[in-house]
């Protein structure tokens, strides 16, 4: 398979948050078709609210206005509460990943022309487009199984694809329509999609059971089959598979997690850097080589057990992006309650940046900061690629976690929620 060369994409804040990787105006955003009076903005989606909050995406990152993403939730609380089935994953949802909370908001993207926000909802195990101007639901894609998790949007913006965890399949569906353009097999549990610039090709990391208690080393076999999928974006069809088990065992690190989490390519896509279950850093991997060539550990906070089974979801660190002039890694440490700037090619972190329980990490709409989620304090936290140093904080909803660059009309106000 070729080496992809081109620009990289924000994470799995891609994760890649795809649409972050290189500063836009509110104008170059514009896809062919779309309106030209758009305000570039981000995304931020507050998980147990079932809100995302709009904000400004440079500056002072001001909260312009909130989007209530579950308008149909007595229809879809009805339809639970009708089968058993449903309800017994509901409430498996809201007991284990929901931490006791129902997730109504994992991932969302705007469309190109700026009119609606497309949604993936764990809990109701769906994705909905929602009209910004009115609030009412486009439409709805059911996934297979009984839960949504992140999503990915082409570069076009054209599609987007959905992780359906509990299947271990993604949906790619048309962003406009709904309609399901194709999907495929991963290994257990799909998490993050990526991708590539090209449109070419997309990425799924496989993180296999985090919810289970059997998280010591010796029993991490127990946890599934943790893998990245790749597959031909047109066919849908797998292109290759890549194990970081062998990989990581081939450095002796044989007590560290398989399980990708959140991952971001450098701007030729030449590395990808990536996070896994239980560690307080990042790999770098060569695709060319099929090799993880650095491994970067990060402080730990003395106040945060080592207990592997307190880590929520298995995390450790979860969140990571990158600057667009490929310079700069930002990392969360979740657990770690900091985040960081981390220089490329040393891989010398800079000031530890206190925040609590930061799961996301993604880049500004001008590139200049790393944008976090800190959702055991439910704001959001942007920090200065340059200096390391943290800009400003701005309040959201309950429990933020994905933050995504999108676009909405220059003068758009929420249509129901405050």
């Amino acid at each position: 398979m070729p080496v992809f060369r081109r620009r990289h994409l924000c994470s799995m804040g891609a994760a890649l948050a795809l649409t972050v990787t290189v500063p836009a105006t509110a104008a170059q955003a514009a896809a062919p078709g779309a309106s030209a009076a758009l305000r570039e903005v981000m995304f931020v989606g507050n998980n147990w609210d079932g809100t995302a909050d709009v904000i400004g995406s440079t500056g002072d990152f001001g909260k312009i206005g909130r989007i209530d993403v579950i308008p149909d939730k007595d229809q879809r609380m009805a339809e639970i509460n009708a089968d058993p089935i449903k309800w017994i994953y509901f409430m498996a949802i809201r007991n284990s990943v929901g931490e006791g909370h129902d997730q109504f908001v994992d991932d969302m993207y705007s469309t190109p022309d700026g009119r609606s926000m497309v949604v993936s909802r764990p809990s109701f195990a769906d994705v909905v487009s929602i009209d910004l101007a009115t609030g009412d639901i486009n439409w709805r894609f059911p996934v297979s199984g009984y839960r949504s998790d992140h999503m990915a949007v082409s570069p076009d913006g054209k599609r987007v694809a959905v992780s359906a965890s509990t299947s271990n399949t993604v949906h790619v569906l048309d962003i406009v329509t709904g309609k399901e353009l194709g999907r495929f097999a991963t290994g257990d549990k799909p998490h993050e999609n990526i991708f590539t610039q090209d449109g070419k090709y997309i990425y799924n990391m496989a993180i296999g059971d985090v919810n289970t208690q059997t998280d010591a080393p010796w029993l991490d076999w127990t946890k599934g089959d943790r893998r990245i999928t790749v597959v031909d974006a047109t066919t849908y069809q797998q292109v290759k598979v890549i194990d970081m088990r062998p990989r990581l065992d081939a450095l002796g690190l044989k007590d560290h997690s398989d399980a990708v989490r959140p991952a971001v390519f450098s701007p030729d896509e030449s590395k990808l850097y990536f996070q896994v279950s239980f560690f307080n850093g990042f790999f770098e991997y060569d695709l060319a080589s099929d090799k993880i060539t650095r491994t970067k550990t990060l402080p730990k906070n003395p106040a945060t057990s080592d207990d592997r089974t307190t880590f929520v979801n298995d995390s450790r660190h979860h969140g990571i992006s990158m600057s667009p002039d490929g310079k700069k890694l930002c990392v969360a440490g979740t657990m770690d309650d900091y985040a960081t700037v981390v220089d490329r090619a040393t891989l010398q972190e800079g000031p530890l940046v206190t925040a609590s329980k930061p799961y996301w990490a993604t880049v500004s709409g001008d590139g200049r900061s790393c944008v976090v989620s800190e959702s055991g304090t439910d704001q959001v936290t942007a920090i200065d690629f340059a200096t390391g140093r943290k800009v400003v904080s701005v309040p959201v909803g309950d429990h933020p976690q994905r933050v995504r660059l999108g676009r909405v009309a220059a003068d758009w106000t929420s249509p129901s929620a405050s």
